[in-house]
């Protein structure tokens, strides 16, 4: 996976995306996430994935700005959390999002939950906002296939990405086959399962074949597969390894018995009632 087409993906509105970035769920303002960002921009990395709810935005942009690199140089993702749903609501969360992470704008807004009474009309405030250029993309996270195919139906703007869970125990075949026909790009959290990957002995096993860890062979095998991922470490020398995936490839026996561990298993929570 050496070539630079693997290493970004272009969205449905021909925008260039990293195809890893770093989340920062859970890293909190005192330092820690600072420190995350400022090792992954030092890395390598030109992605960062935040949100509203994860109430670090103003670290993140902190660490961007502190960086030395150019805004323009980085990709930035936050999201809308789902008591800030609504049309207004969306528009004033947008504006104390930009205000956190002190930039003019972002490069992807997302809608964090698909709040059933909501989404419609927060996703037309996004897309206003995407109109006044101050997200060069919007998107949808956590959205099923009925959702996708609901909120195409009754807004203008396909979304350019669905960030949801998926792994090594969750591939979400029909979803990204779905994805995948109407241009849509698919971003997984979670990847590495919070570290379990470590303990499967078909992807320790597919490791020792390229010298790699069960995590950077999960992490190939999304990319590998189109996904892009944002997995989410504090530690620099993690936060290095997680970005060392682009000097191999796995072969297509690797890729289907990967597949082949799909449990439909979810270890996150649906939070999607939370704001209804």
């Amino acid at each position: 996976m050496s070539n630079n087409q693997d290493i970004y993906f272009t969205l449905n509105n021909n925008l260039k995306m990293p195809a890893i970035g770093l989340g920062v769920l859970f890293a909190k303002n005192d330092g820690e996430v600072e420190n995350a960002v400022i090792s992954a921009l030092k890395a390598g990395y030109r992605k960062i994935d935040t949100a509203s709810a994860y109430e670090n935005e103003q670290g993140v942009g902190q660490a961007i700005k502190q960086s030395g690199i150019s805004r323009e140089d980085i990709f930035l993702t936050t999201k809308v959390w789902n008591t800030e749903q609504g049309y207004d609501k969306t528009l004033q969360a947008f504006e104390q999002s930009l205000e956190r992470l002190q930039t003019a704008y972002v490069d992807l807004y997302l809608v964090h939950w698909p709040v059933k009474t909501k989404y419609k009309e927060t996703y037309r405030a996004m897309e206003e906002i995407y109109s006044s250029g101050r997200a060069k993309a919007i998107g949808v996270c956590n959205f099923s296939i009925a959702q996708l195919e609901d909120l195409i139906d009754q807004t203008a703007i396909i979304p350019a990405l669905n960030q949801v869970e998926m792994h090594p125990h969750l591939s979400q075949k029909g979803l990204l086959d779905f994805a995948n026909s109407h241009n849509i790009q698919l971003e997984a959290w979670r990847p590495i399962m919070m570290g379990e990957v470590l303990d499967i002995p078909e992807l320790i096993e597919i490791g020792k074949n390229h010298e790699k860890s069960a995590v950077q062979i999960t992490l190939c095998w999304l990319i590998q597969r189109g996904v892009a991922v944002i997995p989410k470490s504090i530690t620099p020398e993690r936060i290095a390894q997680n970005f060392d995936i682009f000097d191999f490839e796995l072969t297509a026996e690797e890729m289907n018995v990967i597949e082949g561990l799909n449990q439909n298993r979810q270890l996150g929570e649906d939070l999607s009632h939370i704001g209804e």
